[in-house]
């Protein structure tokens, strides 16, 4: 059975900003099965629909672009702005490890300028640690433990830098040029998110500040496009490079 690895993000394309990249190397170079999650359904992401309307668009659109290379979406169903630690979503990213049994898990930077990006980080680092201990959840039938802690890495924060404006360093660079065309792909497929952002955050460029951003990246990697993450290496968790050990070369 193809191994697994799961993006645990707080909206719809978030991924397609931060690690549709490296999703794409591992698919189509390791055989690995990919899983796309996202806490919320992005229902606060419009100016021109309501909640309920602009989270059914989303969440076709987050399921369109992980159609598009062969991945499976999950939403986790909290709501923008809303996201915090709390029992019911713990219990939710818990169950939704335990299904999709991944090896290797990617989310947000602990420090970000979005809440609910840290809180989606805090969150799954818990549900990473807890998705193992049997007396957690004892109760579900739905799937058995995990054996192990998955390996666990950070995104970049948007724009590479904490709330604070403080440059955030990543551990690892990755090669994405070859994955280029479809990241940019996916990222089109989230079509409800360009008046968005020109109209709340003052940007007009969607796809074009994912491919600066990433170019930014491979510069510092001697490559044309690159994605930055960090390994979550505290007690328990495990602390061999995956990424490096599976990516090769093409990490820097």
């Amino acid at each position: 059975m193809a191994p697994v690895v799961l993006s645990v993000l707080a909206h719809p394309d978030d991924a397609e900003f931060l690690c549709a990249g490296t999703l794409i190397r591992l698919a189509r170079e390791r055989g690995w099965q990919v899983h796309i999650a996202t806490m919320t359904p992005g229902d606060c992401g419009s100016v021109e629909h309501g909640p309920e309307e602009i989270a059914r668009i989303r969440r076709g659109e987050a399921a369109s672009a992980a159609a598009r290379m062969g991945a499976t979406y999950h939403c986790l169903e909290e709501r923008d702005l809303r996201i915090c630690y709390r029992e019911r979503p713990l219990e939710r990213l818990v169950r939704l490890l335990r299904q999709v049994r991944p090896r290797l898990v990617l989310t947000h930077s602990p420090a970000d300028y979005h809440v609910d990006h840290e809180m989606t980080s805090l969150l799954v680092r818990a549900a990473a640690f807890a998705a193992p201990v049997p007396n957690f959840l004892a109760e579900n039938d739905d799937a058995p433990t995990l054996s192990h802690i998955p390996h666990l890495y950070y995104c970049d924060p948007i724009e590479g830098k904490d709330a604070l404006g403080r440059p955030v360093e990543p551990g690892l660079r990755i090669d994405v040029g070859s994955a280029m065309v479809l990241k940019t792909e996916m990222l089109s497929t989230h079509a409800s998110q360009r008046d968005w952002l020109r109209k709340h955050h003052g940007m007009d460029q969607y796809v074009e500040s994912m491919r600066s951003w990433c170019a930014h990246r491979g510069r510092e990697a001697g490559v044309a496009f690159a994605e930055g993450f960090r390994q979550h290496l505290g007690h328990g968790y495990p602390q061999d490079d995956l990424l490096a050990s599976l990516l090769g070369s093409a990490v820097n």
